[in-house]
């Protein structure tokens, strides 16, 4: 005499086996990001509580005004970022800079943190504010601007 399952027990065993195959890729895509987080600090409270060296960070806040240094080499820049609490952390940079990179501009660097306290970034974001008006709508007056945009938008009606 075989035993066999009921179709009832064998429905409950398969929905356990898919809840642990669930729940054991859901612990592993967490253990895997893990690794691949990468924190946002503000200068302050980069310098109030660094992370470790070489540990990877994102540094936000505003390019000082009078702080960009192009070094001898060509290709690296050297500036401060800076926030509302006047604190200050000087950042290197090897590589293209975006174009609205400027003093008094924000700024989000990703990197880490060097041994001389110096952060090393490895890619800029710039951001711009409020007042941003695309390159080729520059020239133009209020009224052209939105004539063009009303154009614009007409085709993906």
């Amino acid at each position: 005499m075989s035993k066999t399952l009921k179709p009832k027990h064998q429905r409950l065993i398969l929905i356990v086996i898919a809840l642990m195959a669930l729940i054991g890729a859901g612990l592993m895509a967490a253990w895997s990001l893990r690794n691949q987080a990468s924190y946002f600090y503000l200068p302050d409270q980069l310098i109030a509580d660094p992370p470790e060296q070489g540990q990877p960070v994102r540094l936000g806040g505003m390019v000082a005004q009078g702080s960009i240094e192009t070094m001898p080499d060509g290709v690296t820049i050297g500036f401060v970022v800076t926030d509302q609490k006047d604190a200050r952390v000087p950042v290197r940079f090897s590589g293209i800079v975006p174009d609205l990179f400027v003093e008094g501009s924000g700024v989000v660097a990703e990197g880490s943190l060097g041994p001389d306290g110096t952060f090393v970034a490895t890619n800029l974001l710039a951001k711009h504010d409020e007042n941003y008006v695309p390159r080729e709508l520059q020239d133009m007056d209020g009224h052209q601007a939105a004539k063009m945009a009303e154009e614009t938008t007409v085709g993906l009606k």
